[in-house]
């Protein structure tokens, strides 16, 4: 039975609205319950995409370690190169060891990533900034997504191409040519008989390290990281460096960039570190593997799309993914 209050209207109890604890709905069998406020439902979705951000960036940064295995398995020494053994009479590992290198091991990473990264980082803010990019990828500030996106593949492709150059180093064990000279040996000392072979030596040399790197000749690391580095620079001003005011300018820019990494492969055949094959093939590698990261990577090739900011389509796809930017 209804009851009235003093003025007439029913008292019935009513279910609370949308803004109290839920919304009232009927179920097939005429009852009443509660749904989820809208707060929650809220909570839980952005729980759920903060979620697949994470396991995306777990994702890219799976996938950086396993490129960089090789390299770290060189760097670190736990796997020594193969023995290859060598001619008596071989001219071509006779040479003296240098010991000041032109361009040294912490130079040539140290320019090569800070130049190459500091470029990308400042172009990419400047389009940010002045250019108003937009991205779809799932990292909420332009800033930090277009960096993500350029910077991560470029270290990507820094991984990989130090990784095939490493895996070729250990698998290969070319000699160096200085490679008697760290062993302290000569033909005469060891007695061997002019064009016959010499599977194994004993090397007088008390560094252990010294003999170990003696026999990573093929092929050249400097070589394959300085034309990867640079050229990937060159492919970045060249995608990016739009500027008609001087049409000079870039490709002046990109000559001395590839000027760089040439000279850093040719100081290797004057320190007599690398054989001139091996700093050819350095050469090539760093090359493709900048090609390759450059155009099929990276995003700086990908034509323009008008910005769609409508929930429906915001993407999840890794930032270094090529089908997240929409710039």
């Amino acid at each position: 039975m209804q009851k009235f209050n003093a003025h007439g209207s029913s008292t019935l109890p009513r279910l609370a609205d949308s803004d109290g604890a839920g919304e009232g709905k009927e179920n097939g069998a005429g009852k009443h319950f509660l749904s989820k406020p809208v707060e929650e439902e809220e909570e839980e979705e952005d729980s759920s995409i903060c979620t697949k951000r994470k396991m995306l960036v777990g994702l890219d940064v799976i996938c950086l370690c396993v490129a960089s295995i090789p390299f770290f398995a060189c760097e670190l020494k736990a796997v020594t190169p193969y023995r290859r053994g060598f001619f008596c009479g071989d001219t071509s590992i006779t040479y003296p060891y240098v010991e000041r290198e032109a361009i040294p091991d912490g130079l040539l990473i140290a320019g090569g990533i800070a130049i190459t990264g500091l470029t990308i980082a400042l172009g990419e803010c400047y389009r940010v900034r002045f250019r108003g990019i937009r991205s779809k990828s799932f990292v909420g500030n332009r800033y930090v997504s277009c960096l993500y996106k350029e910077l991560g593949s470029f270290l990507f492709g820094c991984c990989v191409g130090q990784s095939l150059t490493n895996m070729a180093k250990l698998s290969v064990g070319r000699l160096r040519p200085n490679f008697l000279s760290v062993c302290n040996i000569t033909y005469a000392s060891i007695n061997c008989a002019p064009g016959s072979y010499v599977s194994q030596v004993t090397c007088r040399q008390p560094n252990h390290k010294m003999v170990e790197e003696a026999r990573k000749s093929f092929f050249s690391g400097h070589a394959s990281f300085a034309m990867y580095t640079m050229l990937y620079l060159a492919f970045y001003l060249q995608a990016r460096l739009s500027w008609r005011g001087a049409r000079l300018l870039r490709p002046l820019l990109q000559f001395i960039l590839v000027m760089i990494a040439i000279y850093t492969g040719l100081s290797r055949i004057s320190d007599y570190r690398h054989h001139p094959t091996d700093v050819l093939t350095g050469f090539i590698q760093g090359g493709l593997t900048a090609y390759w990261v450059a155009f099929y990577i990276s995003s700086m090739f990908k034509p323009c799309t008008r910005p769609d900011l409508s929930p429906t389509s915001m993407s999840l796809e890794s930032p270094l993914s090529s089908q997240q930017t929409m710039c």
